[in-house]
């Protein structure tokens, strides 16, 4: 009854005291002077009124069941909070106003699942940004300004982009670093596929020789994208450069090796895009940009070949009112793909087995034209973009997107 006091308002050790009091006043008058008998009894009142003061309840009520209310109804306040300091933590950059699914509600689950940032790169604009590779060796992204025969270079450990003009060309489509020729890249111009030399610094770049021509008679045509499979071949294509380019089937996808000659592995492709490769699944991805679709091949990593075109994901179901225009694309080592839209201001994460929209990344322009892993974690996902047609700033920018609890692959140099 001692540690009656300011260190026991405790309901809890109110209540034990009340139960002690009262035992005690239970006891035979006989035991102990009639002083310690009065002592109990004023105690035990102390400890009631404590008990009551301390939990607000009427004295009448029964302490014990009481008591066992008030613990509930803690524990509950306290699970409350923090279920509340979890949701806060979250925050989730994609905005579900904007969202492209029909359903906003399933938009609204799969978007709170992760958790992203989307940032610009500094100094990184190309009125039309294409071709990101990732070289692990320099730590660097390249990429290119397609329509003004730029190439760039984006050094992660310096966060600064070096850029340069290729001499006397027009275009550059893709830029692909040469294995073992740390100043030597395979770049696409017009139609044909050159070897550039530029030290990653220098505001000049030189062609040096040409590798391969397609196409020579087509002369409205231009190589668009390209990549290296795992193994260093190149694959790549081309499109129609003249009058209404989304409407016309005047390109083909090729694959190139070392000593070899280009091939033809599609016809009739109207804007050769997105290229992407699951070792795992031994799959092969492609878009043609036009036919608003990205088709899955199998593929055979000891000889190249691809086989068994199949549509895995149509953009044309998303937003009736007007088809995406899919562009760029990459892979995760989980093997969900991530696919841009040229007029939608999204990349798409995919689930290729279901076509399941896994999570869709908004980017603060509209022209996404194509997406890479890098980092020297290989978990950041660049982005690049276009301002073609006047679009408001800041189209053109090269952005990257942190937080998305995924890795991808760096890229190939090619095998020459």
């Amino acid at each position: 009854m001692s540690t009656i006091g300011q260190s026991s308002n405790c309901p809890e050790v109110l209540l034990e005291l009340i139960h002690a009091g009262m035992r005690l006043i239970r006891m035979n008058f006989s035991h102990g002077t009639h002083e310690y008998h009065c002592w109990t009894i004023q105690a035990a009142r102390k400890a009631i009124a404590m008990y009551v003061e301390e939990t607000g309840l009427p004295s009448n009520d029964c302490p014990k069941k009481k008591c066992l209310q008030l613990n509930k109804e803690r524990q509950a306040k306290a699970e409350a909070e923090q279920k509340q300091k979890e949701q806060s933590k979250q925050s989730c950059e994609v905005k579900i106003k904007d969202c492209l699914l029909k359903d906003v509600e399933d938009c609204k689950k799969r978007t709170e699942k992760m958790s992203h940032k989307v940032e610009a790169l500094p100094d990184s604009y190309a009125a039309l940004g294409e071709g990101p590779h990732w070289d692990v060796d320099r730590q660097s992204l390249y990429y290119v300004d397609l329509e003004s025969a730029g190439i760039n270079r984006f050094d992660y450990k310096q966060n600064k982009v070096y850029k340069a003009k290729i001499e006397g060309e027009v275009f550059a489509s893709f830029i692909l670093p040469i294995e073992n020729r740390p100043q030597e890249f395979a770049v696409g111009c017009t139609r044909r596929t050159v070897i550039v030399q530029w030290d990653g610094v220098s505001a000049v770049a030189k062609v040096m020789r040409t590798l391969f021509e397609v196409q020579p008679d087509h002369k409205d045509n231009r190589m668009n994208d390209a990549k290296t499979d795992p193994n260093g071949r190149f694959y790549g294509g081309t499109m129609a450069d003249k009058g209404e380019i989304f409407t016309q089937w005047k390109g083909e996808l090729y694959s190139w090796q070392a000593g070899g000659q280009p091939k033809v592995i599609r016809e009739k492709v109207g804007i050769s895009n997105g290229l992407a490769w699951d070792v795992k699944a031994k799959k092969f991805y492609f878009i043609d940009t036009n036919n608003h679709e990205v088709l899955a091949y199998d593929y055979n990593q000891t000889t190249g070949d691809i086989s068994n075109p199949k549509v895995i994901f149509d953009l044309r179901k998303i937003r009736p009112e007007g088809p995406l225009f899919p562009d760029g694309m990459t892979v995760d080592t989980d093997g969900n793909i991530y696919v841009a839209t040229f007029n939608g201001g999204t990349v798409f994460k995919v689930n290729p087995s279901t076509g399941k929209i896994l999570l869709e990344i908004k980017i603060p322009t509209t022209q996404i034209t194509s997406v890479a892993f890098g980092g020297p974690n290989l978990d950041i996902l660049y982005v690049t973009t276009a301002n073609k047609f006047d679009q408001p700033k800041p189209a053109g920018t090269t952005y990257q997107v942190t937080g998305l609890n995924a890795k991808g692959y760096p890229g190939v140099n090619l095998k020459i």
